[in-house]
């Protein structure tokens, strides 16, 4: 099953409770809240604070993405807020086994997030310590951006090596998912996108944007390893 996790970066935060609600009601399968320090990525978004207003509003799955510069202060603070995923970067982490282990520790499946310029291989070594492995394909920092399709190569060379290794983690695939890209990534080896232009400001309303990209990747071709 292809998952879908809605990125609330493009939601209306004014309205941020109703839209992940409607987010949820309309079939979404995670929720995605991108996190960014204005260090490791040139914009300031949320904190512990708003994930904590989220989980209030939904159910579903809080998929947290620490794009920051020192991530293992904040790991027990978005836990504790409701966070139940928590995804972190291989650039920003010196001792990456020991922050992987600390989140999951703390409850929380750990994953680790690749920047564009990152080969797979930085992230070899911790294939059997993640539960989600998330590919960048647009430079992080700003939703809305277009679709870097090199990354799909990357992908694929993820998806081999989890197959080479017999491992279960999601391969997900985050920046400039919209209903063009997303069989292309499925195709490519993705099992979860993160989509927040493409969902929350789909002219025809969030629900419109799920359905598009739901009936966009019925058709695709999944490769298996």
């Amino acid at each position: 099953m292809i998952r879908i996790a809605p990125s609330v970066l493009s939601a209306d935060f004014a309205r941020l409770g109703d839209q992940v609600a409607q987010a949820e009601e309309a079939g979404a399968d995670w929720i995605h809240v991108d996190v960014m320090d204005g260090r490791f990525v040139p914009n300031l978004t949320i904190g512990p604070v708003v994930v904590e207003a989220i989980r209030r509003y939904t159910q579903l799955p809080l998929d947290v993405h620490l794009m920051v510069a020192d991530p293992d202060p904040l790991i027990r603070p978005f836990r504790e807020s409701g966070a139940d995923r928590i995804s972190v970067h291989v650039e920003a982490c010196p001792h990456l086994h020991r922050t992987l282990a600390r989140i999951r520790d703390l409850g929380a499946s750990p994953g680790v997030a690749l920047n564009p310029h990152t080969p797979p291989e930085a992230v070899e070594w911790v294939l059997a310590d993640v539960d989600t492995v998330v590919v960048m394909t647009v430079d992080p920092g700003f939703g809305g951006q277009a679709f870097l399709a090199g990354m799909l190569d990357k992908v694929r060379r993820i998806r081999a090596l989890r197959g080479a290794r017999g491992a279960t983690f999601e391969l997900e695939v985050d920046g400039g998912v919209d209903a063009r890209t997303a069989p292309l990534a499925v195709e490519a080896g993705a099992t979860v996108l993160v989509a927040g232009h493409s969902v929350y400001q789909h002219p025809e309303g969030i629900a419109a944007g799920l359905a598009a990209l739901r009936n966009a990747v019925s058709a695709a071709r999944p490769t298996r390893a």
